[in-house]
């Protein structure tokens, strides 16, 4: 009898205890996760749209200047490119000549052999050649190397533009890093090793020069 009274009046649990029983069996996995990513989601939804627009504008594609706008810098010098080159190399220079003339830009390009004219002297072609031309492509090979030609010729493009502000072009093929002319040294070149892919290196440094002239072009009248 005794132990039946201490049965019926054992005590009830508070209702404090109740609560946190009561609270530990509903917060599951699933409840949870659910209730932060609601949480995150309010929270993110205004950052998120401020950030995008934010994105948008920053990543908004500045627009390239037209080089062959008629009042373009471009058209203040005969040729766009001078490449300078050995007799040996004829073969490869008018392959790359056609290359960049046929670009929708239509490069114009300088080659001795076609465009020097008859009767006039040597050194006045090379040098007007220099002169009258945005950028100078040398293509280095060991015909070049041996070419006192052609070497007076990069010393008259190095003259022209000394601090090397993209105008002179290296082009190396067929001829060890050791052997790169000395007078070249703060440039960097351009290796052949692939004839397509530095075909459109070489333009690519032209076009890069001559949205350059343009842009300082535009900046000088403003």
């Amino acid at each position: 009898a005794g132990w039946f009274r201490r049965l019926l009046h054992k005590p009830r649990p508070s209702s404090v205890e109740s609560l946190k029983s009561s609270h530990s069996a509903s917060s599951s996995p699933s409840s949870s996760s659910s209730s932060s990513s609601s949480s995150h989601t309010k929270s993110s939804s205004s950052p998120l749209g401020t950030s995008s627009a934010t994105s948008s504008i920053s990543l908004s594609p500045v627009s390239a200047p037209d080089i062959s706008a008629s009042d373009s810098p471009r058209w203040d010098k005969s040729y766009d490119v001078c490449i300078c080159h050995s007799e040996g190399d004829v073969e490869l220079v008018e392959e790359l000549a056609s290359y960049l003339e046929g670009q929708p830009e239509s490069f114009r390009c300088f080659l001795q052999l076609r465009d020097a004219v008859a009767g006039s002297a040597v050194v006045t072609e090379l040098c007007d050649a220099v002169h009258n031309s945005h950028c100078w492509v040398m293509l280095i090979t060991p015909s070049f190397l041996q070419d006192p030609w052609c070497r007076y010729q990069m010393h008259q493009a190095l003259a022209e533009a000394p601090m090397a502000n993209g105008r002179t072009i290296p082009v190396l093929k067929d001829v060890d890093r050791k052997d790169y002319p000395r007078e070249l040294r703060n440039i960097y070149y351009i290796s052949m090793a692939l004839k397509e892919k530095s075909f459109r290196q070489i333009r690519d440094t032209v076009m890069r020069y001559l949205q350059d002239l343009c842009r300082s072009s535009t900046k000088r009248m403003e």
